[in-house]
């Protein structure tokens, strides 16, 4: 009997000593502040390369006590869904297209306005100016809070089955676009077919001919392995709609000055990468494609521009023609500082 007490009391001590390592292990966890970021594009993708950066540089601004776990792919859901997740406080973090966001942030729209930055230099003035900068302010009115941009190029048109060297090539074709009314109307205004369809369901509605082709950026055309259905990609870059990194306001807010700097200055470096890798990233895609049998065409755009100007005149009228203006003014500056430039 003496023996059995004795065995029970080494058990019982082992038991205590299990369960002390547990607590000890979740009192660790428990002191890293953990954020989850989903989004749904492919890890090879420069942006999801650019959040891993992110992760990395807020463990190493928080010394360890702060991290970020990322679902990619669209593991936990299409973009909407995602955004709708950070306004409850069920996720942190998402990377979204700026279009998507105007269903929450009417203002956003102004994007998806065809054929307003001249430039990536005249791009990237606006949304370092007061304009930009205003518009990642007004997120926090639908319970999100901008932590930056990040950029994603010029959006041109793909199609599975024909040319398009002008905008009469688009008529009677069917075309995906982002989930925005106003990038549906562009399309009209083109003479295209707009349908908005989630990101992951595309390659099959290509593949069954539900559309007959998208239109997005390169690296995103190409690790989307679109090109395999779409032999077709035109360079008309008629928008440049910027990705935008949100978060959760509730999720923000619970967090301590502190830890909002770290967060903050983790995004600034994984922007900077982001921005810096781009174009290179870009070149790289279209070798690809082209590698891979893609006609890859150059337009001339001033048809796609005349053809969509009425459109504009329209958007002119709206909420956003200030900003629309506001954009234009900056590109009259861009001009003007160049024209310096080259008359010294």
């Amino acid at each position: 009997m003496k023996q059995q007490r004795n065995c029970w009391s080494v058990v019982g001590a082992m038991l205590l000593g299990v369960s002390a390592a547990l607590l000890s292990g979740c009192q660790v966890e428990q002191d890293v502040k953990v954020l989850r970021l989903a989004h749904t594009l492919d890890q090879e993708h420069v942006v999801h390369k650019a959040m891993a950066l992110m992760g990395e540089r807020l463990e190493h601004y928080s010394d360890g006590s702060m991290r970020i776990d990322i679902y990619s792919g669209g593991q936990l859901g299409n973009e909407r869904e995602l955004i709708e997740l950070l306004q409850i406080g069920s996720l942190a973090m998402t990377k979204v297209s700026a279009s998507p966001l105007e269903g929450f942030v009417p203002a956003m729209q102004v994007f998806s306005v065809p054929y307003i930055f001249d430039d990536n230099e005249h791009f990237w003035r606006v949304l370092n100016s007061d304009i930009g900068q205003g518009l990642l302010k007004e997120i926090q009115n639908a319970r999100l809070f901008g932590l930056g941009y990040y950029d994603a190029g010029s959006r041109s048109f793909y199609s599975s089955n024909t040319r398009i060297d002008k905008p009469e090539d688009l008529k009677g074709k069917k075309f995906r676009v982002l989930n925005s009314q106003t990038a549906v109307r562009m399309v009209e205004a083109l003479g295209g077919a707009a349908t908005p369809i989630d990101w992951g369901e595309l390659y099959t509605a290509i593949q069954q001919g539900v559309v007959d082709g998208a239109e997005n950026n390169p690296p995103s055309f190409y690790l989307s392995r679109h090109y395999e259905l779409s032999k077709y990609f035109s360079l008309d870059e008629h928008t440049a709609v910027p990705d935008v990194l949100i978060m959760s306001l509730n999720v923000w807010q619970n967090l301590t000055p502190q830890q909002q700097k770290w967060v903050q200055l983790a995004a600034n470096d994984s922007i900077a990468y982001q921005k810096a890798a781009w174009h290179q990233v870009s070149e790289e895609a279209l070798a690809a494609v082209k590698a891979a049998k893609v006609t890859v065409i150059y337009p001339d755009k001033e048809p796609f521009r005349q053809a969509v100007s009425p459109f504009y005149q329209q958007m002119l009228q709206t909420q956003i023609g200030p900003l629309l203006q506001g954009i234009a003014a900056l590109r009259e500056t861009t001009g003007k500082q160049q024209q310096e430039r080259n008359d010294e």
